[in-house]
């Protein structure tokens, strides 16, 4: 299933992912830092939303509380649990 996140308080203005039960892949941000976010979709590409939590979540860039980083991990939890609410 295609997820799209609309992020908060970032430069990137949307995630966009797949997920599949907790797998998720094909991660493409739209907006922001271009070489590092691409970098970041290579390198969880296939990661279960836990890990992603894991390794990004409460991850800051400068002054902000957040990051497109941190973004993905709200993302991956929030596209998880409502694909599970049903």
């Amino acid at each position: 299933m295609r997820y799209d996140y609309k992020t908060e308080n970032v430069c990137s203005q949307v995630i966009s992912f797949d997920i599949d039960g907790d797998v998720i892949s094909n991660i493409e941000f739209y907006g922001g830092c271009n070489g590092n976010l691409k970098a970041i979709s290579k390198l969880v590409d296939g990661w279960t939303v836990e890990k992603i939590e894991q390794y990004l979540l409460g991850n800051t860039c400068g002054r902000r509380p957040t990051s497109c980083a941190d973004q993905l991990a709200k993302a991956v939890r929030k596209a998880y649990d409502e694909q599970h609410a049903a």
